[in-house]
């Protein structure tokens, strides 16, 4: 009966079933951050180095070894086959670090679109920034303005008076 009401519950999810059928569902970035550890190998002089050791010493084994100590006789099916695997696994695992890796320069381009906005906003506005400086300055009373309005006013008092400008000596006019 508890099982029954526990089952009808609308406001909770009912457990998955499994079946035969089901797949193992790995952790995508664990598997991907794998694929890409494989990928790297397999684009080092270190992998080709390995492999080319490999097959020299199947290939020489098989050549030279007595005949009952050969396990992959001169065609070398075997070696075809292991090889052939490696590849069709090798493949797929570089498509897949690919893909991670155009995600995240994806990723990248989007952030660096982003920022050149920021600054091609940030320099607008420094440049009407500027600009509005610039014509406040023009409004406002320079120490060359100011030095060449004094000399203009104290010629002018040494026109009206020439005399002098009348210190505490002169008598008044």
């Amino acid at each position: 009966m508890a099982d029954e009401r526990r089952r009808n519950r609308l406001d909770q999810p009912q457990p998955r079933r499994r079946s035969l059928l089901t797949l193992p569902n790995p952790d995508s970035d664990a598997f991907g951050r794998f694929s890409e550890r494989i990928a790297r190998f397999l684009g080092t002089g270190r992998f080709l180095v390995w492999m080319t050791l490999i097959v020299a010493v199947w290939i020489g084994w098989n050549f030279l070894a007595p005949r009952a100590l050969r396990f992959d006789q001169y065609p070398f099916i075997f070696l075809t086959l292991a090889l052939s695997l490696q590849a069709s696994y090798a493949a797929p695992l570089i498509l897949l670090a690919q893909n991670r890796q155009d995600d995240r320069d994806k990723v990248n381009m989007e952030q660096d679109r982003a920022r050149g906005e920021r600054n091609v906003a940030d320099t607008e506005y420094l440049t009407r920034e500027v600009a509005a400086l610039r014509q406040g300055l023009g409004e406002v009373a320079t120490r060359d303005f100011l030095r060449s309005e004094l000399q203009a006013l104290l010629k002018e008092l040494e026109q009206r008076n020439p005399g002098g400008l009348g210190g505490a000596d002169d008598p008044p006019a």
